[in-house]
C-alpha cells in the first residue's frame, strides 16, 4: 500500500485507472462532482473500489461540508447549510446550535454512507477571521475558537453516528490566510501568540481521528515551507502543540500553494511527516508522477489510518434522514 488518497477521472473507473490503482494500491479514494451521477452509479462506483482494493473499510472520502462545498446536490441530495447558519445560531443558543449541527452532520453521514462514502472532509476548525481571504469565509464555525471547538466537536459527533470518518481541516488554521490556496500561497506574518488563537480549536479536538494539512506558510515557525511540507510545523506545532495523533494527510497535491514536480511534492509531503499524500485531479499521468516519489506506507501511518477507520466500526444510526433533518430544521428556525 502506499500512502497517497487518489481522486479518480470520471463517473466509472476506467481500464488504465483499474489497472493502476490494483498495480499501486493506494491507501484511499477522494470524489468530486465530476464523478458523481446518481445514487446507483455513484454506490456502483464506490462498491468497484472496495472490491478493487479488497478491503471492505477503504477509505473513500468527499467534501461535502453544506453551502458552496458540496459534491453532491439537489435534486439528487439534500441542500445542507453553509456553516455560518449554526455559528449564527450558537450567537443566540450555543446549546440548540450544537444540536442541530450534530443533526445535520448525522444527515449527510446517512446521505453519504447510502452511496458507500465513509469519509467526510469536515470540519473546519479554521477561526474566521476580519479582512481574510474569503476561501474560508461561511464555510467557518465562527471567529471565537471555544464556539469553534464546540460546533466542531458536535459536527464529528454527527458524523461518526452515522458512520462516517470527520477529518478537521486545514490543521494548523487557515483562518488568517490572505490568499487562496489553491491559486497561490499564502503567507501569513502572524506572532505565536495570535497563532495560538488559530490553533485553540484543533488542541480542543486533537483526538480527531485525521486532519488535513494547509498550504499556508506561518512565519513566526517556518518561513520557508508551507506547513504540509514543514517538518516543524507538523514536528512541533501539529504533533507536539496541537497534541494530534491521529491520521495526517495533506491538502491537495495538485493546488497551486505547491510547486515542482508532482513526485518531489508527494515525497516533501511524506518526508515532512504526513502520513498520507493527498492528489485529487483523477489525471493519470499525475498520479504515476506521484507514486514516483513514495514508497510503502510507514507502519505507523498504517496503523492511524486503521484506527481512524476504526472509529465508524458497527456505527449504526438510530434515526431516518428526513427525522434528522426535520429536528434540524426546527432548530435553525429559532434564529
Amino acid at each position: 500500500m502506499i500512502p497517497a488518497f487518489f481522486g479518480l477521472a470520471g463517473a466509472t473507473l476506467d481500464p488504465a485507472e483499474r489497472a493502476f490503482f490494483a498495480e499501486v494500491e493506494p491507501a484511499g479514494y477522494i470524489l468530486f462532482r465530476r464523478n458523481v451521477v446518481d445514487r446507483a452509479q455513484l454506490r456502483a462506483l464506490t462498491d468497484a473500489l472496495r472490491a478493487l482494493s479488497g478491503r471492505d473499510d477503504v477509505p473513500i472520502l468527499i467534501d461535502q461540508e453544506g453551502g458552496r462545498v458540496a459534491r453532491l446536490q439537489p435534486p439528487e441530495w439534500p441542500l445542507f447549510p453553509p456553516a455560518e447558519r449554526f455559528a449564527q445560531l450558537y450567537q443566540a443558543a450555543p446549546s440548540s446550535a450544537m444540536e442541530a449541527i450534530r443533526l445535520n452532520s448525522l444527515a449527510i453521514a446517512l446521505t453519504l454512507r447510502e452511496v458507500g462514502i465513509n469519509v467526510d472532509c469536515l470540519p473546519l476548525l479554521d477561526v474566521r477571521q476580519p479582512g481574510a481571504h474569503d476561501i474560508i469565509g461561511d464555510r467557518a464555525l465562527g471567529g471565537e475558537p471555544m464556539q469553534v471547538s464546540a460546533l466542531g466537536r458536535a459536527t464529528l459527533q454527527g458524523l461518526r453516528e452515522g458512520g462516517v470518518v470527520g477529518v478537521v481541516k486545514h490543521i494548523p488554521g487557515h483562518g488568517r490566510a490572505m490568499a487562496d490556496s489553491h491559486l497561490e500561497l499564502p503567507v501569513v506574518d502572524a506572532d505565536e501568540a495570535a497563532l495560538n488563537i488559530d490553533i485553540a480549536p484543533f488542541m480542543t479536538l486533537a483526538a480527531a481521528p485525521m486532519a488535513m494539512t494547509a498550504h499556508v506558510v506561518y512565519t513566526a515557525w517556518d518561513a520557508e515551507r508551507c506547513a504540509t511540507l514543514s517538518p516543524v510545523v507538523i514536528a512541533r506545532i501539529i504533533r507536539g502543540v496541537i497534541g494530534f495523533d491521529g491520521l495526517l494527510m495533506s491538502d491537495d497535491l495538485g493546488m497551486k500553494a505547491l510547486a515542482g514536480e508532482f513526485g518531489v511534492r508527494a515525497a516533501g509531503a511524506i518526508c515532512a511527516g504526513c502520513d498520507i499524500a493527498l492528489h485529487c485531479s483523477g489525471d493519470l499521468a499525475e498520479m504515476q508522477a506521484v507514486v514516483a516519489g513514495l514508497t510503502e506506507i510507514e507502519p505507523a501511518a498504517r496503523a492511524r489510518l486503521d484506527r481512524a477507520m476504526a472509529t465508524i466500526a458497527g456505527s449504526a444510526a438510530a434515526i431516518e434522514l428526513a427525522e434528522a433533518m426535520a429536528a434540524r430544521d426546527r432548530l435553525l428556525a429559532l434564529v
